[in-house]
């Protein structure tokens, strides 16, 4: 009986853990309960969106890199384009310019030249032996005052006297009155050499002069002038005021042609060949001028100078490509243009050209003068007018060629190929520019092309993502559904695999994750029935029906507690001649020893039996220690026995068992409210204590592993515990 009675308390504390609600109630339950619905994304939006991103951020790359590399291909082409159309017009300027040069030094020294200039030199000595009558005189003047002079004043706003281009010697008097006063229209003094006066310079005019007006006509000089070697001009085509001056000592001496002159006179060489720079020459009206001059003569003398006057249209023809700029590929806003040393244009601006008042609006705009720019209009021309002081223009004069994009003369930002003129003679320097918004435009154009071609593919991807997205996570929904259905208690369900990827070897799994389940839960119901059939025996049939139900339960979950369980050996023994009173006795005295032991190790009574002793540390007031307090007490409690047997002759010990975990405590039945405490840990200090069969303290391996630096262990063996080996150890 007594065997008997301790059988079944131990019993109680072996198999009270592992009564749970069944599987089935939670089923049931949880298939009652509402289905919250999950929060975040689902995997085809999280697929559909990857799909999407790899695309779109694929295709943006792709889009951006393109649009670089085009554009920076555009913008060359453009630059590029822009400074071969600048290296053909000064290559063509360069190679005009030398044409007439060359064509100035063959003139000068052909033949008909040289005999025209000492026939024409010989006239004029004569002439300096004759004088004008006052009269001739007076008309000179005449001529002066009403006809040039007024003229001379509306193209260069200054004011001049009667005579202040009146030659000082007879013979530029005699030829001014006879050749120069005498014709009103300059086309008409062309066609006339012959002063009609019957001198050798008259005769001599009459005989060359036909030559030398034929050389304006069919090479295109502006003006023909000859010299002689003094410094006179014995011979203009055009008749002019220059004829008869002095370009050393006359009204002209500081002009660019009188320095012109002067180095061609010094040189003494008939291969000399000097060009000046644009200049306002007043016999022309005070317009743009540029010369030409070579010696006339031949290696054994020099009789004279001829000088050819470049005329400005055949520059401009040359620089506008003869106004045909989109034909060039200059667009609607490109130009090549010539600058001087003084930032002044030298060629004409296309603006100017195709819209006049724009062209002053945008003038006056960027700090030109409003006179200036009226002037401009007015002749229609920016030579020696138009100021440009733009950092191409700057980079060339510096003798740099390049390009840039930058403010143009007129304003707007302009792309620019720069480079200096080779012409001997001059320091000029060339520029091509255009609007960068027309220059860039098919920079634009791409970009706007390119970023339709994105949006439809980013469209097209959109669709196909979203198609992929629907095939890729049905075998999924499916599965899903089937995961719900087993959730709700249908643990028949099975899913079709029709894929051998990763997706069928998942729905593989979930059937046999399925069948096992159903396995299980039959195992379960099987447990479950043999545990009712024990619970009976424990406790009333109503007592286990509520309590299987979960009903009347009071119980509390501790984590990190430790458990001892002691049973006493040999006391059965010991008792069998001891009358009940003595037993009771003596048995009281040893559970006051544990209790007193228990106290001073802080460790927490739970229940004592006759033949053992169930204990914990840490489940009503954690400690950290736990684990070390435990041990400490069963060692003691072997020290009560010791104490026990010396007193009272006997030989009895103790096997102990400790295990640290979780452990569930609580108030079981209504009718008793007994309390007890149950979980692995309890389990396994139980077990553990009985692994060999002899007295002991007997510790897991979670004990271990907490003391082994303290305390020596010695291997026990194994214990099984829901179908783990845990390994025992003996406190040595």
């Amino acid at each position: 009986m007594r065997r008997s009675s301790g059988g079944t308390q131990l019993s109680s504390v072996d198999t009270a853990e592992p009564v749970h609600t069944p599987v089935s109630s939670a089923l049931a339950k949880k298939e009652k309960a509402p289905r919250r619905r999950r929060g975040g994304l689902s995997i085809q939006s999280k697929l559909l969106i990857m799909l999407l991103a790899v695309s779109l951020v694929s295709s943006v790359i792709i889009g951006v890199i393109g649009y670089i590399n085009g554009r920076e291909s555009l913008r060359e082409a453009a630059i590029d384009q822009l400074t071969t159309i600048r290296e053909l017009r000064v290559g063509e300027l360069e190679s005009a310019m030398k044409g007439v040069q060359d064509g100035v030094a063959l003139d000068s020294r052909n033949l008909s030249a040289q005999t025209a200039s000492r026939a024409i030199n010989a006239g004029w000595d004569d002439l300096q032996n004759r004088e004008l009558t006052p009269e001739q005189l007076a008309e000179l003047e005449t001529y002066y005052s009403d006809t040039f002079n007024p003229a001379l004043a509306a193209n260069s706003g200054g004011t001049y006297s009667d005579a202040a281009f009146i030659p000082d010697s007879n013979a530029g008097k005699w030829a001014q009155y006879h050749f120069t006063a005498q014709f009103a229209d300059f086309d008409e003094a062309l066609t006339i050499n012959d002063g009609f006066d019957g001198t050798p310079y008259s005769a001599a005019t009459a005989q060359y002069g036909d030559y030398l007006t034929r050389l304006v006509g069919t090479v295109g000089y502006e003006d023909l002038l000859l010299f002689n070697v003094d410094g006179d001009v014995v011979y203009t085509a055009y008749k002019g005021v220059d004829l008869g001056t002095n370009v050393l000592d006359g009204p002209f001496r500081e002009s660019a042609l009188a320095d012109a002159y002067r180095t061609v006179i010094a040189t003494n060489s008939v291969a000399t060949v000097e060009t000046t720079d644009f200049e306002r020459w007043i016999p022309s009206l005070n317009a743009p001028t540029m010369w030409v001059l070579s010696p006339v003569g031949n290696d054994s003398e020099i009789t004279g100078v001829l000088a050819a006057q470049v005329p400005i249209a055949q520059i401009n023809d040359v620089m506008t490509g003869e106004e045909r700029w989109k034909e060039q590929g200059l667009g609607d806003t490109g130009e090549v243009y010539l600058v001087g040393p003084d930032h002044l244009m030298r060629s004409v601006s296309r603006v100017l050209l195709e819209g006049p008042e724009e062209y002053a609006e945008r003038a006056i705009a960027m700090g030109t003068d409003p006179d200036t720019a009226a002037r401009i209009v007015e002749v229609d021309g920016t030579v020696l007018l138009q100021p440009v002081n733009t950092i191409s223009v700057e980079n060339a004069l510096k003798g740099e060629t390049g390009n840039s994009i930058s403010t143009g003369y007129l304003g707007g930002e302009n792309i620019t190929a720069y480079s200096p003129v080779e012409v001997d003679g001059l320091n000029w320097v060339a520029v091509a520019r255009i609007d960068t918004s027309e220059a860039f435009a098919p920079v634009v154009e791409f970009t706007r092309t390119l970023i339709l071609w994105l949006v439809g593919i980013m469209l097209v991807v959109s669709l196909l993502s979203l198609l992929l997205a629907q095939v890729f996570t049905r075998p999924i929904k499916k599965l899903v559904d089937a995961v719900r259905r087993v959730a709700g208690g249908d643990l028949a369900v099975q899913v079709p695999v029709g894929s051998r990827d990763e997706i069928g070897d998942l729905g593989s799994a979930f059937n046999d994750m399925a069948s096992s389940l159903r396995i299980k839960q039959e195992l379960i119901d099987e447990q479950q029935v043999e545990n009712a059939k024990l619970m009976h025996t424990l406790m009333p049939e109503n007592v286990a029906r509520r309590y299987k139900e979960g009903e009347e339960t009071i119980s509390e979950e501790h984590d990190n507690v430790s458990v001892v369980f002691a049973e006493l050996v040999g006391f059965e023994e010991y008792a069998d001649d001891l009358s009940g009173d003595r037993e009771t006795s003596l048995l009281n005295s040893l559970m006051r020893g544990f209790d007193e032991a228990a106290t001073k190790a802080g460790v927490e009574k739970v229940r004592s039996l006759r033949g053992g002793y169930l204990a914990s540390s840490g489940l009503i007031v954690p400690r950290v220690d736990n684990v070390r307090r435990a041990v400490d007490f069963a060692k003691e409690m072997r020290a009560v026995i010791k104490r026990f047997n010396s007193q009272n002759g006997t030989e009895i010990d103790i096997r102990a068992g400790v295990d640290t975990g979780t452990v569930t405590s609580g108030l079981v039945a209504r009718t008793s409210l007994a309390y007890d405490l149950w979980g692995d840990a309890v389990s396994l200090a139980y077990r553990v204590r009985s692994v060999t069969g002899q007295p002991g303290i007997y510790v897991t391996q979670a004990v271990r592993d907490r003391l082994q630096d303290s305390v020596t262990f010695a291997r026990a063996g194994t214990v099984e515990l829901r179908g783990t080996a845990q390994n025992v150890w003996r406190i040595e």
